[in-house]
């Protein structure tokens, strides 16, 4: 049986954004049998990615899906059927949902934030934009930014035109002048020396312009997009001792701008290192 949530899912997943189901209380569904219930042990109101071993990530943002076989498995019928509402991740989407809890924070942002399209939710309003980034709560009071790694309630396509995310916006997740931790890691020289296969500057910048291209534009397996893309700059790049702390840290600025934090930047590049044996 198709429900109401379901229909509202798959139109979702058409257009491209990832969607799960949501529990009474705002909390996510596994979407495997396993985790069904929360039999794996993660709580219902579990907002993060369950500690389950599945084949699959199940819960919360790392379940949202765009498809159609997954939400109509069997694994999420019951989940469908007992679900209070549909859920997505902006972030898969593309998106940035600035979630204003309050009268004093939508105030805030009519004075502070450029127009764009808005939904009404229960006591207050989501400001959706155009672009990914990194998520936080509590960036101000009563704001939270909802985009990688971070679902959303879907409470309706809202009214107005989406727009250009601004950096106003990505300017409230930033605690530190740069959260970028490259410097601790190098690129060793070109054992013995060597030649530098690079004939211009233009070529290693062009080499990171498009990795920093391709990490943006991940919809998801972001982990597993940024580890590629890692090898891929030092498989090119790595041997010669062109690299720079500068082309480093584009990398990290752009996988972190995507929900990777700094931590699982610097393990990937470690492990890219690693691979290659540099």
């Amino acid at each position: 049986m198709t429900t109401t949530h379901l229909r509202t899912a798959l139109a979702l997943a058409a257009a491209g954004v990832p969607v799960l189901p949501l529990r009474a209380g705002k909390g996510p569904f596994g979407n495997c049998r396993a985790c069904a219930r929360n039999a794996c042990g993660g709580r219902p109101n579990m907002k993060l990615a369950g500690p389950c071993t599945c084949p699959r990530p199940c819960h919360a943002w790392a379940a949202a899906t765009t498809d159609p076989t997954i939400l109509r498995s069997r694994e999420w019928a019951v989940a469908w059927r007992e679900a209070a509402a549909a859920a997505y991740h902006p972030g898969g989407a593309g998106l940035t949902v600035v979630d204003l809890d309050n009268a004093e924070a939508i105030a805030w942002a009519r004075a502070s934030l450029p127009a764009t399209r808005i939904v009404r939710t229960t006591r207050g309003e989501h400001w959706l934009y155009q672009g990914a980034m990194q998520s936080a709560n509590a960036v101000r009071p009563g704001v939270d930014v909802k985009s990688s790694m971070q679902y959303a309630r879907w409470l309706g396509p809202g009214t107005g035109t989406t727009t250009a995310l601004p950096d106003v916006v990505r300017a409230l997740t930033v605690k530190e002048p740069s959260t970028v931790r490259a410097t601790a890691i190098t690129v060793p020289a070109l054992a013995g020396g060597g030649e530098c296969p690079h004939r211009t500057p233009s070529y290693l910048d062009r080499g990171i312009a498009m990795a920093e291209q391709r990490i943006t534009e991940a919809r998801d397996a972001v982990h597993t997009t940024v580890y590629r893309t890692f090898l891929a700059v030092m498989s090119t790049h790595g041997r010669c001792g062109c690299l720079t702390d500068a082309h480093t840290a584009r990398l990290f600025t752009a996988a972190q701008a995507k929900g990777e934090s700094p931590r699982h930047c610097a393990d990937a590049w470690t492990n890219a290192l690693t691979r290659l044996g540099l």
